[in-house]
């Protein structure tokens, strides 16, 4: 304590000269780099932990430090950062070099207690009043989670076609640049035409994962997929989507279904903002989904071309429709902040450019990716575990000597092996009972899956021909509704003439696609343009599992509109059945 008191007394001059102090500080700093005086207070709950020093504690503050490290890590799911140098109101204080070393070495001590890892992400010298040059240091600790659950993050991949999306994800998870015509992305296709034409029609996953120490563990030294799971302690899952036009259906469902936490737009240096780009980043701002740029191709043009591409990013992303923030990463600094800025403001896009063929960046987009902290809290998850058990359907395979397997997200609740579950709703409104066999999460057998984690699961000799996407797996406890008529408070984005009763349109709701028709349009007789209005919708198929609050997008040609689920009228399958005319 008294070590904590020495320092503030040195930190400022004396008594009201304190903040006069600050302020040149400020300065005098700002002349070396531009890294503020300040950081933002410290947080009680959120995985970052400010600590001014740790020279050799006492024992019982020893153990303190280790509960408080318990803390952050299950804040951050099993990773933490910590500022070592900093006061708890964020003030940069620093450390002479002896000091520093020693509180390294203690935090070393707190992280083999707590069975985690530590890596030095970066260092920043700072003046403060003092002829010693003070260094603050900043810190990743990560563990394994007790439970084996390694920290997922998932990214969905977008941006226009021949960007270069499968390239950069084949790059990333195979360890080996690319020879400029495609060789990196052929692993990652599914299907001969994609091989054929290049082009990606489909949703594929591809993971890529860090250790506790920071370091890449992807396919590179041969490893399968389940030991990339073993060796890692945190994944990041990339939903590689399709970028031509004909197939943004696929893309929707994968934005809708999915849940991803960010996105990448990716945007080719040479042809800058074309063809389905601004729809892809339309997507995302409709959705709600954080995103960050990688300008790709950089090999290809002069550094010119790249700058004005980045330029015409900047103006898009400061447009009123965007209003982001745009932050150019050009070092390793940058990459750490831009990390730790996107976590804490939406608003925030850092943007990168990198080449798939030369390797340009690349490692300042893998350090991105590496200190990228869960976007969810973990409070938001434990409210979702304690609710009752929730899978979303969105595919549906059979394996052989295995039987049906579906594959989707956990949305709330948890889901062990051997549980009973219902499914549905089927074309009549029915739930039909199953029981799940096994549970496999990226490839990696699971015994347990948490609210928030997406997983394949095994259902034995159940009836494929009875499933489809769009369908959900619940607790018989839970009693679940379906509706074949609902009502959405909804902004209409584009329409070519008025929208009215009787048009019909593609509805994305979560992981259910349907065709629905307007019925009625409340206070009004036609929508145009970029007005609101309350509609009732009718899907004209079978009945469907919605959610009231649900975000609801809507497609027709070139219509399309947002808006999110206000009302439900809940059906029995009996009424199912009379309404769809079975």
């Amino acid at each position: 304590m008294g070590g904590t008191l020495k320092a503030r007394g040195a930190g400022g001059s004396s008594g009201c000269g304190g903040p006069k102090g600050k302020k040149k500080n400020g300065r005098n700093r700002g002349g070396k780099a531009n890294n503020p005086p300040y950081l933002p207070p410290e947080a009680e709950d959120g995985n970052i932990e400010y600590k001014l020093k740790l020279v050799n504690p006492s024992q019982y503050r020893f153990e303190h430090l280790v509960t408080q490290m318990k803390w952050r890590l299950q804040e951050g799911r099993g990773e933490a950062v910590y500022q070592i140098g900093v006061e708890d109101n964020g003030l940069l204080v620093g450390l002479a070099e002896e000091e520093m070393r020693a509180s390294l070495k203690t935090l070393h001590r707190m992280a083999e207690k707590v069975g985690a890892d530590i890596t030095v992400l970066r260092e920043r010298e700072v003046d403060y009043d003092s002829d010693m040059p003070r260094k603050i240091t900043e810190v990743l600790v990560r563990k394994v989670p007790d439970n084996q659950q390694f920290l997922d993050l998932r990214v969905a991949v977008l941006g226009n076609v021949d960007s270069g999306k499968s390239t950069l994800l084949g790059v990333l998870t195979q360890g080996e640049l690319d020879n400029g015509r495609g060789r990196a992305r052929l692993n990652l296709f599914r299907h001969l035409h994609e091989i054929q034409s290049g082009r990606t029609s489909s949703i594929s996953f591809e993971i890529l994962g860090f250790n506790s120490k920071g370091e890449v563990v992807n396919y590179s030294d041969s490893r399968t997929a389940e030991e990339i799971c073993e060796s890692s302690s945190k994944m990041i899952t990339f939903i590689d989507l399709a970028g031509h036009h004909k197939y943004l259906h696929t893309t929707i469902f994968g934005l809708t279904s999915y849940c991803p936490d960010c996105a990448l737009l990716l945007v080719s240096a040479n042809t800058g903002i074309a063809g389905t780009t601004r729809e892809h980043l339309g997507l995302a701002l409709a959705l709600k989904v954080p995103f960050f740029i990688v300008v790709s191709k950089v090999d290809l043009c002069a550094k010119t071309t790249v700058e004005r591409t980045v330029r015409q990013l900047e103006r898009v992303l400061k447009q009123p429709g965007c209003h982001k923030v745009p932050m150019l990463v050009t070092s390793e600094d940058d990459a750490v902040t831009a990390a730790q800025q996107f976590a804490q403001s939406p608003n925030v896009t850092p943007i990168f450019t990198l080449s798939s063929v030369s390797g340009e960046s690349l490692d300042l987009l893998k350090v991105f990716l590496n200190i990228l902290p869960p976007l969810t809290n973990s409070k938001e998850q434990e409210e979702l575990m304690q609710q009752l058990t929730e899978f979303q359907v969105d595919e549906i395979y059979t394996v052989p000597e295995v039987g049906t397997v579906v594959g989707g997200t956990l949305s709330s609740g948890i889901c062990r092996e051997g549980d009973q579950l219902v499914v549905g709703p089927t074309d009549d409104g029915c739930f039909l009972e199953l029981r799940v066999c096994s549970i496999q999460r990226n490839r990696s057998a699971c015994r347990v899956l948490r609210a928030g984690q997406a997983a394949t699961l095994a259902l034995g000799d159940f009836d494929r021909a009875l499933l489809r996407k769009g369908m959900v797996m619940v607790s018989p406890e839970m009693n679940p509704t379906i509706c074949s008529v609902f009502e959405a408070e909804i902004v209409l984005l584009f329409h070519a003439t008025t929208f009215r009763r009787g048009f019909q349109v593609t509805v994305h709701v979560g992981n259910v696609r349907q065709t629905a028709v307007v019925e009625k349009i409340h206070a009004k007789d036609k929508l145009r343009t970029g007005e609101k209005a309350v509609v009732r919708f009718r899907f004209l198929k079978h009945p469907e599992y919605l959610k009231v609050g649900a975000k609801l997008l809507f497609r027709e040609g070139v219509t399309k509109g947002i808006g999110h689920v206000t009302d439900v009228q809940a059906i029995t399958a009996g009424e199912a059945q009379a309404s769809m005319g079975f």
